[in-house]
């Protein structure tokens, strides 16, 4: 019994970190945004540059 006893205490210990790092990555996300832009914008003009 002692282990069914511990699964909401695990669970609930899970969702407060996954929610703590949900949080603290939507600051993040607007720069990871501009990353991949800027680097597809690298790759498009790659591409642009080789097809001349």
């Amino acid at each position: 019994m002692q282990f069914a006893s511990r699964i909401p205490a695990a669970l609930l210990i899970l969702l407060v970190s996954l929610g703590s790092l949900g949080i603290a990555g939507c600051a993040t996300m607007e720069g990871f945004g501009e990353d991949v832009q800027d680097a597809g914008e690298s790759i498009e003009r790659q591409a642009e540059d080789n097809s001349d």
